[in-house]
């Protein structure tokens, strides 16, 4: 049996093994209730026996295991301290490393995508990987014109793996729910899922990182690596130096963090606004933070470097408006008009009837940073909106059931969650209004004759 088949029966094997681990923790959890454990402690130990399985199987694999241990490891922040703190390590190995492949198969890629004469593109080139992801590894090298460069290549069979392991993933989405409260698991396996050719498409992803590196050329406060050439399987960019957001959340300073998770919200919000597109791959592995040439430039001149656009939303016309006019309205308290826009944008079915004042009581916890001029993300904060949403006895999980996710809005949705995780992984302190109201249609209201209006609806006079 030549290596691709028998990694691919393995990778097989040890997905397949997953949920027998579940029904085997689930039975043991029930002669636990059955010897007078309370429900509560029984429920905590199998949360996290489960979660330290999960996570070792899909650090161990790369292609769809890893992509969706990559989307799902951005939401630790919603567990409860004593569950995510011993495998918060093992999520952050998802972000920055894989097993990688071999040197052999390496040069063979090199030599199928750019040429028999590959070596000749490389003033220097590093056998040894310096990051792997889900469907490819980055290789450092120096170009022929002295350019450093990050030469991406994609693992043979990756497409296969991507879509065998999603498929197997999704067979037991449901087991699956308890580990991240309030979120549901088949729509993320799903859209990862559904985007398989895109990731794959190295000339796509050039296109993207292109559009992104020319309108941010300029700008004081985010990097994008300019692409320097473009293969089949093989992506070669500017390579970026920087801190890794994994670190800056594992020991940045406080200012550290809050430059990071300001520069984050700049970039998910101002990102789609400048270029038509929206970077969908928000977990830390895809991001650095950038120290000034000088080592005394202040934190708060420091930069963003973005990674990896292989998976993007094209949103031409930026992000659809009704996304800020409903937030405005549901700061300003009016019920009516939130439901109404929800209603007309099809998230609120036409055989459900809805309370206005349920959906804004609904809204307004999820959206409070915008309320605040500055908002400190927390993971005690995200475990409160998760708990609220996934407790099945909270009126707000019943009401949750009742709305509808529009498939237009499904990719916009994630990020804006994934980004949130990041943020509170962060605990970074954000002046996210600042943000939306820069660069989200519709957020900040339109004053007459220039006069001010307050997005909580107060009396400037008052």
């Amino acid at each position: 049996m030549s290596d691709l088949p028998r990694r691919a029966v393995t990778r097989t094997a040890k997905l397949a093994a997953l949920p027998l681990g579940f029904a085997g923790r689930a039975t043991w959890g029930l002669g636990k209730r059955i010897g007078g454990y309370s429900a509560e402690l029984v429920g905590n130990e199998l949360q996290q026996r489960t979660a330290e399985q999960l996570f070792r199987v899909l650090g161990e694999l790369k292609g769809g295991a890893m992509k969706f241990g990559q989307a799902l490891s951005v939401f630790e922040s919603a567990l409860p301290e004593d569950i995510a703190g011993p495998y918060r390590a093992t999520l952050t190995k998802l972000q920055e490393a894989a097993p990688p492949m071999p040197t052999g198969t390496v040069h063979g890629v090199l030599t199928e995508s750019l040429g028999e004469d590959w070596r000749e593109y490389f003033a220097e080139f590093e056998d040894r990987p310096s990051a792997a992801a889900s469907i490819g590894q980055v290789h450092r090298g120096v170009w022929h014109d002295g350019r450093e460069v990050a030469v991406k290549v994609q693992y043979p069979g990756a497409g296969d793996a991507l879509i065998s392991d999603l498929a197997q993933l999704g067979r037991f989405a449901r087991l699956l729910g308890p580990l991240v409260p309030g979120m549901d698991i088949k729509p993320l396996i799903n859209e990862l899922r559904d985007r398989v050719a895109e990731e794959l498409d190295y000339e796509l992803e050039a296109e993207a990182q292109r559009g992104y590196a020319e309108q941010f050329a300029d700008d004081p406060d985010v990097r994008i690596p300019g692409v320097v050439h473009q293969g089949e399987r093989v992506l070669v960019t500017e390579w970026m130096t920087g801190v890794p957001l994994s670190e800056v959340i594992s020991g940045g300073s406080e200012e550290e963090r809050d430059r990071a998770g300001q520069l984050l919200a700049r970039f998910l919000f101002s990102g789609t606004a400048r270029t038509g597109l929206l970077h969908a791959d928000p977990h830390p592995g895809n991001f650095r933070l950038i120290p000034g040439d000088d080592p005394d430039t202040p934190v708060a001149e420091w930069r963003l470097g973005v990674l990896d656009f292989g998976t993007v939303d094209r949103l031409p016309d930026g992000l659809p408006p009704t996304i800020g006019t409903a937030l405005r309205l549901a700061l300003e308290g009016d019920g009516d008009g939130v439901y109404a826009m929800l209603r007309e944008e099809g998230f609120v079915k036409d055989s459900i009837d809805l309370e206005s004042d349920a959906v804004l009581d609904y809204l307004v916890p999820i959206i409070e940073p915008a309320r605040a001029e500055s908002f400190a993300f927390s993971r005690a904060w995200m475990r409160e909106q998760a708990a609220r949403i996934g407790d099945p006895r909270s009126p707000a999980h019943q009401l949750g059931k009742q709305l509808n996710l529009p498939p237009s809005y499904l990719l916009i949705h994630r990020v804006t969650l994934s980004t949130i995780g990041v943020l509170c992984q962060l605990g970074a302190t954000v002046r996210l209004r600042d943000e939306m109201a820069d660069w989200v249609p519709g957020f900040a209201p339109s004053p007459p004759d220039g006069i001010e209006t307050p997005l909580d609806g107060t009396d400037m006079g008052a």
